[in-house]
C-alpha cells in the first residue's frame, strides 16, 4: 500500500480549510472581547485623562505660595473624585483633593498628605513641591484619537483596560471559525450513559470540541451518530449548514461499517492511508461548500490528527502563539517503531529529557491524559536509544 507522507497531507488540509479559516470581523462588547484577535485598532475617544487631576490624595496649591516652607495656608474646602468642576483656587490657600480628583484652576501642584499636617489657621506644609508635582496633565497618557491597541494583537487584560480608558465599549475581531464534531459509531453511547456489553463512552465528541475550543475555535455543534448511512448525512448537512468547518471522527478506515467513507466518497471525498501511527486513516472532503476533515475514530488517533494537522491551522486563525517542536534526548528507549511510518509517540517532559508514556496503542487515553508531548519519532527509524535526541511537539 503507498501511504501519503505527513507532510503531503498537511499540504492538502491547509490547502482545503484554508477559506474556513479567513479573518471575518465582528464586533464584541469588552467583556467578551478577551483572547479574541483585534481587527480594527482600538483609539482613544478623547485626552486620556480626559482632565488635569490629582496623582495623591493631598491638597491642591500654587507653587509660589509654598516657596517659604514650612507655611500654614488656609483650607477652602474638600475636591471628591466626582463629576464637576471645583471653583478656582484662590491665591495664598488650598483645597484639599482626593486621588483622580480634577485640580481646581490656578493650583499647578499637590503636596501630598503625608507632607502636611493640621495647624491652627489650616494646614501646615511642611516642604514646598516644585509646580507639576504630582499632577497628571490631560493626555498625559495618550491623545485623543491616539492608537490605544493595535490590529492584529490578541487581546489580554490590560489591552480591555486601556480600551475602557479610552472611552470603547466594543471592539471589532475576528470572528472565532465555527467548527462542527461528528462522531460516529453504532458502539458509542455519550459520557455518563450506562453501557452495555459492546459499547464504550464517546470521548471523540469531548476531546476535539476541546481542543478546538483550546487553540482558537468556536464548537457549535457536537454530534454522536450511529452507523447509519441517512442519519449521518442528515447530521452532516446540519453540521454544514452551522459551521465553516466539519470536523468527523471515526468511519473512515477499511471496515464494513465505514458510514463516513460511504456517504463522502460518493461526493468526492478524498480518502487515503496517510504515514503516520497513530492517525493513518484520514480523509478530506467539501460538503455544501464547507471543508470536511474525517479523522480517525480511535481517541488517541483523533486527538493527535487534530494536533499535527489542524492545530497549527487554528491557532494562527486565531493570532494564537505557534506551538514550536524541540529538541530532547530520550531517557527511556524506543523498540519497534514501524518502518515507513511516522510515529507520534506520547511522552513525558522529565529533568532529563522525554520519556515515552505507555504503549503506541491508539486506544490508551490514559497514557494519553499523562502525556505532555508527542515524541515525533521518523518514518524510517526503527528504534531510538537512550540519549538520542527526538523531536517533541508539546500537547
Amino acid at each position: 500500500m503507498t501511504r501519503r507522507p505527513v507532510e503531503a497531507h498537511a499540504r492538502r488540509v491547509a490547502d482545503l480549510v484554508a477559506p474556513a479559516l479567513e479573518r471575518v470581523p465582528e464586533t464584541v462588547p469588552l467583556a467578551a472581547a478577551l483572547g479574541r484577535l483585534l481587527l480594527d485598532p482600538a483609539r482613544a475617544a478623547g485626552p486620556m485623562p480626559p482632565f488635569r487631576n490629582s496623582q495623591m490624595d493631598g491638597y491642591a496649591a500654587r507653587a509660589a505660595d509654598l516657596a517659604g516652607a514650612p507655611v500654614v495656608l488656609p483650607v477652602d474646602g474638600v475636591v471628591p473624585a466626582a463629576a464637576g468642576a471645583p471653583p478656582a483656587l484662590a491665591p495664598g490657600r488650598l483645597q484639599k483633593v482626593m486621588t483622580g480628583a480634577p485640580l481646581p484652576d490656578g493650583a499647578d501642584c499637590v503636596v501630598p498628605v503625608e507632607r502636611a499636617e493640621p495647624a491652627d489657621g489650616g494646614v501646615r506644609i511642611l516642604d514646598a513641591p516644585a509646580a507639576g508635582a504630582y499632577v497628571r496633565e490631560a493626555g498625559s497618557d495618550a491623545d485623543a484619537g491616539a492608537v490605544l491597541v493595535r490590529s492584529g494583537v490578541r487581546l489580554a487584560p490590560r489591552h480591555l483596560a486601556a480600551a475602557a480608558a479610552g472611552g470603547a465599549d466594543r471592539l471589532v475581531v475576528a470572528r472565532r471559525p465555527r467548527v462542527a464534531v461528528l462522531a460516529t459509531g453504532a458502539e458509542v453511547v455519550p459520557p455518563g450513559a450506562p453501557l452495555a456489553f459492546g459499547q464504550v463512552h464517546d470521548v471523540n465528541g469531548t476531546a476535539i470540541a476541546a481542543l478546538v475550543a483550546e487553540h482558537g475555535g468556536d464548537p457549535v455543534l457536537v454530534t454522536l451518530t450511529p452507523d447509519d448511512p441517512t442519519e449521518f448525512a442528515a447530521a452532516l448537512h446540519e453540521a454544514t449548514a452551522a459551521a465553516d468547518l466539519v470536523l468527523t471522527a471515526g468511519g473512515v478506515s477499511q471496515g464494513d461499517f465505514e458510514v463516513v467513507r460511504q456517504v463522502l466518497e460518493p461526493l468526492g471525498a478524498d480518502v487515503a492511508e496517510v504515514a503516520m501511527q497513530p492517525g493513518g486513516p484520514q480523509g478530506t472532503a467539501v460538503v455544501d461548500g464547507v471543508p470536511v476533515l474525517c479523522f480517525p475514530g480511535n481517541p488517541v488517533s483523533a486527538q493527535v490528527s487534530f494536533t499535527v494537522f489542524l492545530r497549527p491551522l487554528l491557532r494562527a486563525a486565531a493570532g494564537l502563539d505557534p506551538i514550536e517542536s524541540r529538541c530532547l534526548p530520550l531517557t527511556v528507549p524506543v523498540r519497534r517503531s514501524p518502518a515507513g511510518r511516522r510515529q507520534w509517540l506520547r511522552g513525558v517532559r522529565t529533568d532529563g529529557g522525554v520519556a515515552p508514556a505507555g504503549g503506541p496503542g491508539s486506544h490508551l487515553v490514559a497514557a494519553m491524559a499523562a502525556a505532555d508531548v508527542l515524541i515525533d519519532v521518523p518514518e524510517q527509524t526503527t528504534g531510538l536509544d537512550v540519549g538520542e535526541v527526538v523531536a517533541v511537539l508539546p500537547l
